[in-house]
């Protein structure tokens, strides 16, 4: 099982108010927002327990992230492009908020986010934590200005002589602008610094995936009845690898998936009524394929050993043999159309549990079998219920 998949527990710790270190497991949520409380075991095996800003000062997970508790003065304006007013300066509101660290050092730089407000803050070894003033406003009812007072905040605070105004003027008010100027500024003062940045990288998963499928098919003829044929539902096996490729964003619900599936179907039908005065027409199909489905998953975590995950695939599919849709006469055998496929899609729905058994139900979008005869249209659909049984 591949922990990266999930939502975890890892090795962190937090101040509380006394001043005291404790050493945790933090459940990493990837907050996308700055958190207000956050969830902790002192041990594998204790109870989950629930830190907040009333009796945390500090916490963090080991390599990761780091967040700081701290009162500040933080500009609340909308930055809806349909709300913002006319007003040029910030309104301020003081609040107690986990700041997440971005850069520590002699200058550090912090990053709050909720919604669509996004502020930065920063601070120096003789100055208190402050925001960093960025603001768009109206100057006329279809016109936008922006007051850049970040700048030369960080050109007052941020002296060295490696540090020119053109770098300043420069700066967008992004991470890695701001994130580079303050890397800069603790260099040039030799100072030891620490940058806090969550590890991103896919994770891989394999699993076994042994399905049944439910497959029916009809042949038409474009240009008589003759040969319009209608095969029985039929009750079939298949099995697939699935190679699973998590990615390393929104909490890891997303996930890129390809599954070699091997599939077949075959049937028979007697009887079938035809324009051929000199007998009854019989009609067989006997088609196996390797299907590649490729697309996206995404998950709905549950709790920390359930999710619920929906699928979009394309679906090639390849031949492992030459399939026929064969028809006979009473007295003789007729020209068999020749199997070619090209590409269909399937959705899925389905549930995992421990990131090690999951059960799906997918259903696939009509795939023509006769791509190759002009004069032939078929209907070839099928759904699947899948066990997957997770290997690595």
């Amino acid at each position: 099982m591949n922990t990266y998949a999930q939502i975890t527990f890892e090795k962190g710790y937090f101040i509380d108010y006394s001043g005291k270190k404790i050493e945790c497991l933090i459940k990493n949520t990837d907050w996308r927002y700055n958190p207000t409380e956050f969830k902790y075991k002192l041990a594998e095996d204790s109870k989950v327990e629930t830190g907040n800003i009333n009796t945390v000062k500090e916490f963090g997970i080991y390599d990761r992230s780091k967040y700081l508790n701290a009162s500040v003065k933080i500009d609340i304006s909308s930055t809806d492009l349909s709300k913002l007013g006319y007003q040029k300066e910030p309104i301020f509101k003081e609040k107690q908020l986990f700041l997440n660290v971005l850069l520590e050092g002699k200058a550090n730089l912090y990053l709050f986010v909720d919604g669509g407000i996004r502020r930065y803050f920063f601070n120096t070894d003789i100055n208190p934590i402050e925001q960093l003033i960025y603001k768009e406003y109206k100057v006329e009812e279809n016109k936008i200005k922006a007051n850049n007072e970040f700048k030369q905040q960080l050109w007052n605070s941020l002296k060295c002589e490696t540090i020119t105004m053109g770098q300043i003027k420069a700066l967008d008010y992004h991470k890695d602008d701001l994130l580079n100027i303050f890397i800069d500024y603790n260099e040039c003062n030799n100072s030891a610094y620490t940058t806090f940045k969550e590890k991103k990288k896919i994770s891989f998963n394999l699993a076994l995936r042994p399905r049944l499928n439910i497959s029916s098919l009809s042949v038409d003829n474009l240009s008589s009845d003759f040969k319009d044929t209608e095969f029985d539902q039929s009750l079939n096996f298949g099995f697939g690898v699935e190679a699973e490729f998590v990615l390393p964003f929104n909490k890891r619900k997303w996930a890129i998936i390809l599954e070699p599936t091997f599939q077949y179907y075959k049937s028979e039908t007697e009887n079938v009524e035809s324009n051929v005065a000199a007998g009854e027409l019989k009609a067989t199909v006997d088609y196996s394929s390797i299907e590649i489905p490729l697309g996206l998953r995404y998950y709905f975590f549950l709790n920390d050993n359930s999710k619920l995950f929906i699928n979009g695939l394309a679906v090639f599919d390849v031949g492992i043999k030459q399939s026929d849709i064969k028809f006979e006469l009473s007295y003789a055998s007729l020209n068999p159309l020749q199997i070619n496929t090209y590409l269909n899609a399937a959705f899925g729905a389905g549930y995992k549990f421990r990131d090690k058994y999951s059960l799906e139900f997918r259903y696939f979008t009509t795939r023509d079998l006769v791509t190759h005869h002009l004069n032939y249209d078929s209907s070839y659909q099928s759904m699947s219920l899948i066990l997957g049984i997770s290997i690595l």
